[in-house]
């Protein structure tokens, strides 16, 4: 049977049948070169001493637009055959599932036809719907008409240099079924018994040569065959490979344990992550709620006292400080504005171990002299990997510290507030990190790309990081988890958020070869709030996973 049109063929499929296809609305704007507003005359069209025509250039510029922004019976009523172009613009747009393109002219044009018209390059984008964008050069033909006006000089040739009267465009779409995905065993992994990771599981399918493939094809519109390949979408399947299951590094046991431990987040926001503190390993990455956004990788958050951690190693490093030594911790210290402690609590004559179990943040803030402006940021970037780019198989926010602009937000920073950032991934990365000595760029499959490059912690910096981290459990604010077997080091902490919202709770712990954080938002404390999560996961998890 002929198609329907003559322009452009209908999508055609490869494979199953069985999904439902829909075909996005196209609502487009126009991105102009130079960034300018064509109707006050500037951008790319604006005119030199021996430019052409500005009515020329308003006339193509209001045609670009109106094509790009789906007014095509306005697109098609600035050329010189306007049923044509109308028509070929909507065959064109559907047939191919063009959702919202972008069309973008050319700067400085001065081009003249041989046929006397004004030639205006332009580079097109065309969203294929749910495959991907598909990028390809063009030219607008201007004609000057009797009037002293100016219209498009229509032909095929303009919407795409290869649609003529002899060729046409097809969308071919092959359809695959992802592969399974697996925990680090081999053991199943679904959103029915995983909720959490049901928006990550299609990705996770994907990075194996899963996923949407199709192409653009250009056809003769006689026999129907196959010129050439215009585009292509999705990764070819590797045959080595291909249908075989995507194995992660999480553990089942651990992320059902991580899910249900949300629940003691009380209906608040939150996450968690588990890793392995000696490869950086992901085994649990749970969310509350478990659909939607992926707080635990790509959450931004300030960590608050967790940050105690990388400032603590920022002092033990230059030997600003020892765990023994006085470092007093008032109720109120004013550094541009008054920071004070949880519940305005006060320890006189606390030495610095104390400031930590305890969580003191004006005896933090009073050593703030002992670092350089950007030395924290150095710190963390040279020995956690914070602010790096890291590749873990999903897609994450791999943290900032950015150079205190003054003492207040230098201040803010000791104690993980102000302009420092991070997640939950991030903060049990560097609770790893600070237990073992050595990043290990965190991972949830395998052979990613590792682009960091950091230096080990000194052993004695490490030693002293674990006998702080393990005195908060005994003797400090992780409490909580004193009542749970093995030894266990962990940092509670309470992150402001806004005057008009409660402090969100943060608490990292580390025991054996794991390090977990997590984060509830306006969970008040940290050992109150995500205390109890931190702690049901470790009463349902072995002390060392396998």
């Amino acid at each position: 049977m002929p198609d329907e049109d003559p322009y452009l063929t209908s999508p055609r499929r490869r494979g199953p049948r069985n999904g439902v296809r829909a075909v996005a609305a196209v609502g487009v704007v126009l991105a102009i070169a130079a960034g300018g507003s064509y109707a006050a005359g500037f951008g790319p069209f604006a005119r030199g001493d021996d430019g052409p025509d500005p009515a020329a250039m308003k006339q193509a510029r209001a045609f670009l637009a109106d094509w790009a922004a789906g007014r095509l019976p306005s697109a098609a009523g600035r050329t010189t055959s306007p049923d044509t172009a109308q028509e070929v613009l909507q065959s064109f747009t559907a047939g191919l599932d063009i959702g919202k393109p972008e069309l973008t002219a050319a700067r400085d044009v001065r081009e003249e036809a041989e046929d006397g018209t004004l030639d205006i390059p332009f580079t097109a984008k065309m969203p294929i719907t749910g495959l991907g964008t598909w990028t390809y050069e063009s030219r607008l033909p201007l004609r000057e008409q009797g009037d002293g006006g100016w219209k498009v000089d229509w032909r095929l040739s303009l919407v795409h240099p290869r649609l003529s009267d002899t060729a046409k465009f097809r969308l071919e779409r092959e359809e695959t079924t992802p592969p399974e995905v697996t925990d680090r065993e081999g053991t199943s992994l679904s959103g029915g018994d995983h909720p959490s990771l049901t928006p990550l599981l299609g990705r996770l399918a994907g990075g194996a040569d899963g996923g949407p493939r199709g192409a653009v094809e250009l056809i003769d519109r006689a026999t129907g065959e196959t010129v050439r390949t215009e585009a292509s979408f999705g990764k070819k399947p590797d045959p080595a490979t291909d249908g075989e299951p995507v194995r992660t590094t999480l553990d089942a046991t651990w992320q059902s344990a991580a899910e249900q431990a949300l629940a003691e987040a009380d209906g608040k926001n939150a996450a968690l992550v588990a890793l392995r503190v000696d490869n950086g390993e992901v085994l649990a990455l749970a969310n509350s709620p478990s659909s939607g956004f992926n707080r635990a990788a790509s959450g931004t958050y300030a960590p608050g006292s967790t940050w105690k951690i990388v400032t603590s190693t920022a002092l033990l490093l230059k030997d600003a400080v020892a765990p023994d030594d006085v470092v007093d911790c008032p109720k109120y210290l004013t550094v541009g504005k008054e920071f004070h402690n949880v519940e305005t609590s006060e320890y006189p004559g606390a030495t610095f171990r104390k400031d930590f179990t305890e969580s003191c943040n004006t005896a933090f803030i009073s050593l703030r002299g002992k670092l350089d402006d950007g030395e924290l940021g150095e710190v963390a970037r040279t020995y956690f990997g914070v602010g790096q780019e890291w590749h873990i198989g999903i897609p994450t926010y791999d943290g900032s510290v950015p150079e205190p602009k003054d003492e207040t937000e230098k201040a803010a920073s000791m104690i993980g507030q102000g302009r420092v950032q991070a997640n939950p991934l991030i903060m049990a990365s560097v609770t790893a990190t600070a237990v073992s000595g050595e990043f290990h760029q965190p991972s949830v499959t395998a052979g990613n790309t590792d682009e960091t490059r950091t230096e080990p912690l000194p052993d004695e910096v490490v030693t002293q990081l674990r006998g702080l981290m393990r005195d908060t459990v005994t003797d400090g604010t992780a409490h909580v988890l004193a009542d749970l077997p093995g030894e266990i080091g962990a940092k509670t902490g309470t992150a402001e958020v806004s005057d008009d919202q409660d402090n969100n709770g943060w608490l990292v712990a580390h025991r054996g070869n794991v390090a977990v954080a997590v984060v509830v938002e306006e969970g008040v404390t940290g050992g109150g709030s995500a205390g109890p999560v931190v702690h049901s996961l470790l009463s349902a998890v072995p002390e060392d996973p396998s």
